[in-house]
């Protein structure tokens, strides 16, 4: 930690001086400008105009690596805010490293080759923060799974493999908006200057934005392993009978209700709604027990499913739980009649 002496220049103006190490590394020299921003919260940012649109590059060498680690260096480049990423060798670029590209290339939001040659690939991020919210692409990640969720459900109720399908194909999507979301994230902190382009007053919030992210993403997940309960058991169905099947469905709409009040929560700093999340959680838990208990006779692995079915709901809505939990912080870090900050 540096700490600086503030000396005064004139009847009004006070100044201090930059760690000469700091201005080596960013490129600063006398008569270059240099940004202020003010977060409101007694923190003063400096930004070098140097870091201000920068095309950032990087080059990753396949030379040590197989195709999978290709594909995951060009995802971390893609996150780390790359605006262009070279993949090249000291030789010919072997097929699998190009299939590696082209793969990685259909996952990420903006991504896209500009140019290719037997040594070398080159893909550029036409992604600009300004077309984006953090606050709405975590609106969109949650309904993504929501909609993955429903239909994964609605598959189990009527062995409908197509409907179990269509919810697995949307994991993509979902997967695309959590890896663009990391990549803003990250390079809103890496310039505190974006972090109004992407809708942050200041850059505060990010660490809890980034656990939201994840915990939606991981929601996803939970509606992928009902569809692939559903396509598992296609030649075999589970033979639920048609009240347990309403309550299972009941119970999902609840879970639903959960994980939409949770990021609306988040995106509002609103502190109440973190309390009917809380009070919702402690009903979905209820429900959860009471299905279990009162299941009819059926297969030991029939049981089974449905158990890991409802294991998955109850792990969503403990997802949102944890999303209210920072929303409650966000929500406590700003004067309200629940807190005064001094």
């Amino acid at each position: 930690m540096d700490t600086r002496k503030v000396q005064r220049l004139g009847p009004s103006t006070l100044a201090m001086t930059l760690p000469a190490e700091w201005a080596r590394q960013q490129d600063v020299e006398k008569g270059d400008e240099v940004t202020l921003r003010q977060s409101g919260k007694g923190t003063l940012t400096i930004t070098p105009e140097s870091a201000q649109g920068e095309e950032t590059e990087a080059t990753i060498h396949v030379e040590n690596f197989d195709a999978d680690a290709v594909e995951r260096a060009i995802v971390g480049q893609y996150v780390l805010g790359r605006r262009i990423i070279h993949v090249e060798s000291e030789g010919t670029l072997d097929s699998a490293a190009i299939n590696a590209v082209y793969k990685a290339e259909t996952q990420l939001m903006g991504l896209g080759v500009i140019e290719e040659t037997p040594e070398r690939i080159t893909i550029r991020c036409s992604v600009d923060p300004e077309d984006f919210t953090l606050d709405n692409l975590l609106t969109r990640l949650e309904n993504t799974g929501s909609t993955m969720r429903s239909e994964a459900v609605k598959a189990l109720a009527h062995n409908n493999p197509d409907l179990a399908q269509r919810a697995l194909n949307r994991e993509r999507q979902a997967n695309k908006i959590f890896v663009l979301l990391l990549r803003l994230i990250f390079t809103a902190y890496q310039n505190p200057n974006l972090a109004r382009a992407v809708g942050l007053d200041d850059g505060f919030p990010l660490i809890g934005y980034r656990s939201v992210a994840k915990n939606l993403e991981l929601t996803a997940d939970n509606a992928e392993d009902i569809a692939e309960i559903v396509l598992e058991t296609e030649d075999n169905p589970i033979d639920i009978d048609q009240q347990t099947m309403r309550r299972i469905r009941e119970f999902t709409d609840r879970v639903d209700e959960i994980t939409e009040l949770a990021v609306q929560a988040v995106v509002e700093r609103d502190y109440e709604r973190t309390i009917e999340v809380r009070e919702l959680f402690a009903d979905i838990a209820h429900r959860e027990n009471e299905i279990l208990s009162d299941l009819p006779e059926m297969e030991n692995e029939q049981l089974l499913r449905v158990r890991e079915v409802l294991v998955s709901l109850q792990q969503t809505a403990q997802y949102a739980m944890r999303n209210a939990e920072i929303a409650a912080n966000l929500a406590l870090n700003e004067e309200s009649e629940h807190a005064t900050i001094e």
